[in-house]
C-alpha cells in the first residue's frame, strides 16, 4: 500500500497522469467503439443501451476536457507552487481548480447512472462476448475513475 499523503504533490500528479489519465486516454476511444457496437447489434432488444451510449459519450467528453484542464493549467501550477510557494500562486491554483471538484461529481454521477442502467454492469443472459467485454470494461473504468478522483479530491486538492 502507498501512503499517498506522504508523497510529494509532484509525484502524485505524475502518478495520476501516467496511471489514470493515460488509462482513460487509451480506454475511452476504444471502449466507445464497443458501446456503439452493442447499441447497434442489441439496441432493439435492449433499449437501455441507447441511454448507456448517451451517458458514455457525455462521460467521455467531460473527462477528456477535464484532463486537458488539469494537465495544462492546474497541475503545472501545483508543481510550481511546490517549488516556490506563494499566496499568489496558491490563489491561482484555487481559481484554476475552481470547477474541477464539481466536474468530478458530475462524472461520478454519470458513472453511477451507467451502473444503474446496466444493472450493475451485469450483462443479460443473451449477451454476446462483445456485450460482456463492454460491461467488464465499463466496470473497470468506473473503478479506475473513482480511484483517480479520490487521489485528486482527497489527497492532492485537500492539501491546497
Amino acid at each position: 500500500m502507498v501512503d499517498w499523503d506522504a508523497i510529494p504533490a509532484s509525484e502524485l500528479i505524475d502518478h495520476i497522469v501516467h496511471t489514470h489519465h493515460v488509462y482513460l486516454n487509451d480506454e475511452l476511444p476504444a471502449l466507445g467503439q464497443f458501446v456503439t457496437k452493442i447499441l447497434r447489434v442489441h439496441g432493439a432488444n435492449h433499449p437501455h443501451l441507447k441511454e448507456l451510449h448517451r451517458l458514455y459519450n457525455d462521460f467521455k467528453v467531460d473527462m477528456e476536457e477535464h484532463m486537458i484542464t488539469e494537465e495544462s493549467e492546474v497541475f503545472p501550477l501545483i508543481k510550481k507552487y511546490e517549488k516556490e510557494p506563494s499566496e499568489q500562486l496558491l490563489q491561482a491554483i484555487r481559481e484554476a481548480n475552481g470547477g474541477l471538484e464539481d466536474e468530478h461529481e458530475t462524472s461520478g454521477n454519470i458513472l453511477k447512472r451507467m451502473r444503474e442502467v446496466t444493472n450493475g454492469f451485469e450483462p443479460p443472459a443473451d449477451a454476446c462476448s462483445s456485450y460482456r467485454i463492454t460491461y467488464a470494461r465499463l466496470a473497470e473504468m468506473e473503478t479506475n475513475t473513482f480511484q483517480h478522483v479520490h487521489l485528486e479530491n482527497n489527497i492532492l486538492f485537500k492539501n491546497l
